[in-house]
């Protein structure tokens, strides 16, 4: 569907002016969504989570842990596909999360993936400048990813930051010059972006981050000795129809969470670079930007 098509429809939880934002300007930040309740409950499954990470010494399909990660000193980076970890997490994507992604892609709501990021005070944390689409291409660009904080969050420790109106400029290449799959801008292209057009979206706990699939995108590294968790859940509107096999597919791969199911397919002429094949599986983004894994195809979204 087009924004102008969603945006008939009556809003179900996000205001006209949020939604208005969103398409005008491929993002938007809501701040102190989550009701108390919710908040307290995600946050008491994380940190249950943090405390299983202590017994793993190595990264598997549950979780993705940076070098120097120890039971007495974790470093968890990611939490893979918490949709499946835990009814909390399971029924927060299929109650709120569902209806804000109604708003912004329609009213047919398929989902895509979940995935709960750390960040930590440690230089393997920053995720550099990148774009989603080209890890998961569709037919088109109603793909977006809802951030929820589940820790206050100011430039003390890294806070999602995009840039402003990327979603209509072209894509970037997100391979290296040999080749190689790196999930990032090069450091040129990098370099090159209007520094004047990020916006850091900073907010307290249970505040949301929704960004479009083609908005640029990094996070910085933070100066707190405390992780700062994002749980992120990416949706898509029914009419679009993945070009490739999913990296990590889940039993709710795929789920239709609002609406029907459509008979046709809505194709954007612009095109959109395909990614390596994850048949072979991967580990995460911060493994692919740092390097890790380069010469097999465990990477990640």
């Amino acid at each position: 569907m087009r924004p102008e098509e969603i945006l008939r429809y009556p809003a179900r939880i996000l205001s006209q002016q949020q939604r208005e934002h969103y398409f005008a300007h491929g993002y938007v930040s809501v701040e102190d969504f989550v009701p108390a309740e919710i908040l307290s409950e995600l946050q008491a499954t994380t940190t249950s989570f943090f405390e299983q990470s202590r017994k793993v010494d190595q990264s598997n399909n549950v979780f993705d842990l940076g070098p120097s990660h120890s039971a007495a000193d974790p470093l968890l980076r990611r939490l893979k596909s918490p949709d499946e970890r835990s009814d909390i997490y399971w029924k927060f994507t299929t109650g709120l999360m569902a209806d804000v992604a109604a708003d912004l892609v329609g009213p047919n709501v398929v989902f895509h993936h979940s995935k709960l990021n750390f960040k930590w005070f440690d230089e393997s944390d920053t995720v550099k400048w990148h774009q989603d689409i080209q890890f998961f291409p569709h037919t088109n660009y109603n793909v977006l990813t809802i951030g929820c904080y589940l820790a206050d969050t100011d430039m003390n420790n890294g806070p999602l930051a995009v840039l402003k109106d990327s979603h209509n400029d072209d894509l970037f290449d997100q391979y290296d010059a040999e080749g190689n799959w790196t999930g990032m801008l090069s450091d040129d292209d990098a370099a090159g972006l209007d520094q004047g057009r990020v916006d850091y979206l900073t907010g307290a706990a249970g505040s949301l981050t929704i960004h479009n699939a083609r908005t640029l995108h990094y996070s910085p590294s933070s100066k707190s000795p405390l992780p700062r968790p994002l749980l992120l859940n990416c949706f898509t509107s029914a009419d679009a129809k993945p070009y490739t096999a999913h990296p990590q597919p889940t039993s709710n791969t795929y789920k239709l969470l609002r609406g029907e199911a459509v008979k046709w397919a809505h194709h954007d002429p612009r095109p959109c670079q395909m990614p390596p094949d994850w048949s072979a599986g991967y580990t995460s983004i911060y493994a692919a930007q740092a390097g890790e894994n380069e010469t097999s195809s465990e990477t990640a979204m």
